[in-house]
C-alpha cells in the first residue's frame, strides 16, 4: 500500500513524493517502480529483477550494465557496488566503494550531494541461459541464494521471447 497516496504531497518511506493521482481511491493507480527485465539475443536469455521500492530501477539498470555492457560474470554484476538519484532527497547515495575519491570529488564540484546509502540499493536476483547452459546469481545484500539446473530440453526446442 506504500506505493499509494495516503498523504499526497508528502515523501512515502522511500522518498519518493506522489500526488492526487496516487490517492487511495477508485479509479487511482499507485505508483511503482517495479522493473522487471528480460534481454535476449538470439537463443541467449538474461531475466533479472529486484524488490526494493524506488531503488528497484536503479538496481536493475546497473546490474543489467555491469553484465551486459562491462561482461562481468552474473555473480559480480549482482553483487558490484551500486549508487542512486531519485531527484527527492536530491542526493546520491552510494554504497561503499562505489565512487573512487576523485570521481566523488568531480561530483561535489559540481554540486551534487553524495551522501553513504542507508538501506541496500535493490536485491538483484538474475538468471541467464548463454549457449544452452543455464546460471543463476542471488544479490550479497540480503539472504538469498541462486542455483542452475541442466536443461535436457535440445536448444533448438527452446524459444526466446518475441
Amino acid at each position: 500500500m506504500d506505493d499509494y497516496a495516503s498523504l499526497p504531497g508528502k515523501a512515502n518511506m522511500y522518498g519518493l513524493v506522489q500526488g492526487e493521482a496516487n490517492a487511495i481511491a477508485p479509479g487511482k493507480r499507485m505508483l511503482s517502480s517495479m522493473t522487471p527485465a528480460i534481454a535476449w539475443r538470439g537463443a541467449d536469455v538474461l531475466a533479472l529483477g529486484s524488490p526494493g521500492g524506488s531503488r528497484i530501477p536503479t538496481a536493475t539498470v546497473q546490474a543489467f550494465l555491469q553484465r551486459v555492457a562491462l561482461g562481468l560474470d552474473l555473480s559480480a554484476a549482482v553483487n558490484a557496488p551500486r549508487l542512486h538519484h531519485q531527484w527527492q532527497p536530491d542526493a546520491i547515495f552510494v554504497e561503499p566503494d562505489t565512487l573512487d575519491a576523485a570521481t566523488a570529488a568531480a561530483l561535489t564540484a559540481r554540486g551534487h550531494d553524495i551522501q553513504p546509502a542507508r538501506w541496500h540499493i535493490g536485491e538483484i536476483y538474475v538468471v541467464e541461459r548463454v549457449g544452452g547452459v543455464f546460471a543463476a546469481a542471488a544479490d550479497r545484500r540480503v539472504e538469498g541464494a541462486a542455483a542452475s539446473v541442466a536443461s535436457t530440453m535440445p536448444l533448438g526446442q527452446v524459444q526466446a521471447p518475441h
